[in-house]
């Protein structure tokens, strides 16, 4: 969220995604059959299936390791190498140091690329500058001072190759041949410092030896799409990072020699072009498929020197096998977007129930259904596995599987004070409770859903989800019941019906720890996080993080007595006060109240009470701004909103109505991101309220559709680190509440587009982004079981990453890519609410997801 103008926002949405001109670019000529790399129009280096990027893409500010940066290399239209830049270790990890950028310089004239950067630490500055050579790139590092004393040794020019791409192949360094592992087993040296990516807390250090050293290597000889060539003018070794941790990856690295300024080391950088390579058509289709009245669009993705006019075709699958064409019309051409041209085949008029696939010439898509019932049951792994899996504080079972054991019995010590700490949580000057630093603070043990693909409680995220489950359990009253949940002895399982509905079970969970935070410190904490990196890194049964006995000063370490432990593994709460968490809080156990009304009165009763009693004590004095992250809430006023509007339709107390009409002006102009609440307080609101709306409604109405034009996929495509499935949920069900309250304005239609790209319709692959849900669907990411290239069926990944400025990517063979490939628990709630929002309109008589509605009206 942000707090900007209604205007801003409509812009932003227009600019997430490419000009509405793409549609109508030419085709892009046919290069020449040569290897000779170009410095490209985009700003990279480029030759016949084969890219070389040079910092066009730095991190977020977010981590600073996200594998999005320097030196990368794209051949065949993967990303094989990225991260080649100066580091201070061979094989580093997400918290080791990385150069701040300072400026990148593009002389288009010469073919070079010169990029500043500084170890602001050490005050020292180093450039990367690239130049084409024949078919390669040739990397300098240039220094105007020496390597400083303390970096002797350690700094070095990195540049690192993905393992999934490079298993099962070869390598050849100075000509002699060795093989890449695929699992790590090379010996280590011990070290005095341990590597903060070593998943240890305890313990010697130990750091990765060399598999191989030479001044030249060449990467897959055999493989002509692998195929990597590096020069240097000074030794290169080369590591394997999952010797350090498991999201290692191979490392080419030459150390920076001591003394010497100028131009102090050089790569020839040489990726196999190969002319007349083309991309494989991908045709992206919804994996759920469409139901008999749906608008029905396969988008097909060509490489731009694809000029062959191969047929588009839509096949009836028989019981035996045969293949039947359906009548369409032909596909027609949608324009450029991003690195690709597009066709659109338009099947819509097929509306016989039956098994189809897709072909455009010899490539063939995996068979999806046309069905009445097409959308229904696709909500189903998320609340069945996912969420259950998601829970913190029980042991949780499957069958013969046991996915986690009663995990943070131990929970949770009050976190120091001025403290900054990972995952973006941070303490202030003060505790704001009466616990002191280090002190165990009881009753947090209960309660919520780990937040990602690790194990940290985020309050925000847990509030968010309670309403999006209150929101599909009020909206569809879903009575699924396949979970058997016992609090009492903390075990939840799977596939087990109790006799309660699932969804109100989980909205159970999720509140007993927001109640949990408030009577244990009097208000909303930041969360619950790991005490360090070792913990944090942990992969595995959450139970065996800690040793789930409350730390004690008195005992030594690794002693036990009397239920207490000298081990000081538990968590840490970060409890500094927020107006914002608080606010967002009240929402959360608002709606829960109403949720719990019947199955659990009590705890209905006390998250009310709670709620009420934290507004009015909000309301007597100023608010609270302390703010760190992603960790303190959303902006104040739109918080306070939720908390208001949450609060108006559990009570329809008018002191409610009051406040929402207050925040109504400051929600206008920031509509796109509080819409959901501003249109659910419409019932409880005097008329004029609605009536007020309206010009807000009809401007984004008109800003969504004309979004829709500016990529073949009709959704806005963010381009950060964190991919963008987040933003089609949120943006599928902002059309949905508004097609409800304003069907004359607002039309249904980006809530379908909006499902199909999660499962499918969008650029890079055909693959769902929400994991066994569809024909094709996520099978490696980033849960907490990602060590095994697994999935949690039911999880929601970020889904399409644009590594700028033109590649869409989701890696189905590395899971360690957190931006476009791990799970979190806000969009795996939303899509239980998509789904069934898709589900209900597509069944709806009369419904069709094709007509529009005048949207200017």
């Amino acid at each position: 969220m942000a707090t900007r103008s209604a205007m801003w926002m409509i812009g932003a949405l227009l600019a997430s995604t490419a000009p509405l001109a793409a549609q109508t670019a030419a085709p892009v000529a046919t290069k020449p059959a040569n290897t000779e790399m170009v410095l490209g129009d985009s700003g990279y280096y480029e030759a016949p299936a084969a890219n070389v990027l040079v910092f066009s893409n730095w991190y977020d500010g977010l981590f600073a390791d996200s594998k999005i940066s320097g030196v990368e290399i794209v051949q065949q239209g993967e990303r094989i190498a990225t991260n080649g830049d100066v580091r201070l270790s061979a094989t580093p990890g997400q918290w080791d140091a990385i150069g701040r950028l300072v400026d990148r310089k593009v002389d288009a004239a010469s073919g070079t690329i010169t990029v500043t950067l500084e170890y602001p630490d050490y005050k020292w500055r180093y450039r990367v500058r690239s130049e084409k050579r024949g078919g390669a790139v040739a990397v300098s590092v240039i220094l105007d001072e020496p390597v400083p004393a303390a970096l002797a040794g350690k700094a070095g020019f990195n540049l690192e190759f993905l393992p999934a791409a490079y298993f099962h192949h070869s390598y050849m360094a100075d000509g002699v041949s060795g093989a890449f592992p695929v699992y790590p087993a090379d010996a280590m040296i011990q070290t005095p410092q341990r590597n903060a990516a070593s998943g240890r807390a305890e313990g010697p250090g130990a750091e990765p030896t060399a598999i191989a050293k030479g001044s030249r290597f060449v990467l897959a000889p055999e493989d002509p799409a692998r195929r990597v060539t590096i020069r240097s003018t000074a030794e290169v070794q080369l590591f394997d990072g999952r010797n350090q941790a498991q999201n290692g990856w191979f490392v080419l690295r030459s150390l920076l020699p001591a003394g010497r300024t100028g131009t102090v080391l050089e790569w020839t950088i040489q990726p196999n072009s190969v002319p007349g390579w083309l991309r494989p058509p991908v045709i992206a289709h919804s994996q759920l498929g469409y139901t008999p009245d749906a608008r029905k669009v396969a988008t097909i993705e060509l490489d731009r020197n694809d000029r062959r006019a191969l047929p588009a075709r839509l096949l009836r699958v028989g019981e035996d096998g045969s293949m039947t064409p359906m009548p369409t019309a032909p596909a027609k051409r949608w324009g450029d977007y991003l690195r690709y041209s597009y066709l659109q085949l338009d099947f819509s008029a097929v509306r016989q129930p039956g098994t189809y696939v897709l072909e455009y010439g010899t490539t063939r898509t995996a068979p999806f259904r046309i069905a009445v019932d097409a959308y229904a049951g696709a909500w189903h792994p998320t609340l069945d596995v996912y969420f259950p899996v998601a829970m913190d504080h029980m042991f949780v079972n499957e069958g013969y599987r046991v996915w986690h054991g009663d995990a943070h019995r131990d929970d949770a010590r009050q976190a120091p004070v001025n403290h900054e700490h990972i995952d973006l949580y941070a303490q202030g000057p003060t505790t704001d409770t009466k616990f002191k630093p280090g002190e165990h603070i009881p009753g947090l043990a209960v309660g919520g859903w780990f937040d990602a693909g690790d194990y940290d409680i985020r309050t925000q995220s847990q509030y968010q989800v309670i309403r999006s489950l209150v929101d599909s359990w009020e909206r569809w009253r879903p009575m699924r019941d396949t979970t058997a949940v016992d609090w009492t002895r903390r075990k939840t399982e799977m596939h087990v019906p109790d006799g309660t509905p699932d969804l109100v079970q989980q909205i159970r969970h999720g509140t007993l720890q927001l109640v949990a935070q408030f009577d244990a410190v009097g208000h909303a904490i930041h969360g619950i996080v790991e005490p360090d990196v070792a913990q944090y890194t942990h992969l595995g049964d959450a139970s065996t993080k800690t040793d789930g006995l409350v730390y004690d000063t008195a005992l030594k370490l690794g002693e036990e007595k009397n239920g207490r432990s000298g081990t000081p593994d538990d968590r840490w709460a970060f409890t500094t006060k927020a107006s914002a968490l608080n606010y967002g809080s009240i929402a959360g156990l608002a709606a829960a109240s109403r949720a719990l009304a019947e199955a659990d009165p009590a705890l209905s009763k006390k998250a009310l009470g709670i709620a009420t009693r934290t507004w009015a004590e909000e309301q007597s004095h100023a608010p609270d701004l302390y703010q760190h992250g992603n960790t303190t809430g959303g902006p104040l006023d739109a918080e306070r909103f939720a908390a208001a509007v949450e609060l108006l339709r559990t009570t329809r107390d008018p002191r409610y109505v009051a406040a929402v009409q207050s925040l109504w002006p400051a929600m206008e102009k920031t509509f796109a991101f509080n819409l959901r609440d501003a249109v659910a307080a419409i019932p409880f609101m005097p008329p004029a309220y609605r009536a007020a709306m309206v010009p807000a409604v009809r401007a984004y109405a008109t800003a969504t559709e004309t979004a829709a034009k500016a990529n073949p996929f009709g959704v806005p495509i963010t381009t950060g680190g964190w991919a963008g499935s987040g933003t089609v949920l949120g943006t599928a069900l902002n059309a949905y509440t508004l097609h409800k309250a304003f069907p004359e304005i607002m039309p249904a239609d980006a809530v379908f587009r909006g499902l199909e790209f999660l499962v499918g319709h969008h650029p890079g692959s055909d693959i769902s982004f929400v994991s066994a849900v569809g024909t094709v669907s996520k099978e490696v990411a980033y849960g907490n079981n990602r060590a095994d290239f697994s999935f949690i069926a039911g999880g929601v990944v970020p889904g399409v990453l644009i590594i700028k400025p033109d590649l869409p990517e989701n890696h189905e063979d590395w899971p360690f890519f957190w931006g476009e490939n791990e799970y979190v628990i806000p969009e795996g709630a939303m899509w239980i609410e998509l789904a069934q929002a898709a589900q209900e309109l597509a069944a709806a008589a009369g419904s069709k997801p094709t007509q529009t509605a005048n949207a200017t009206k």
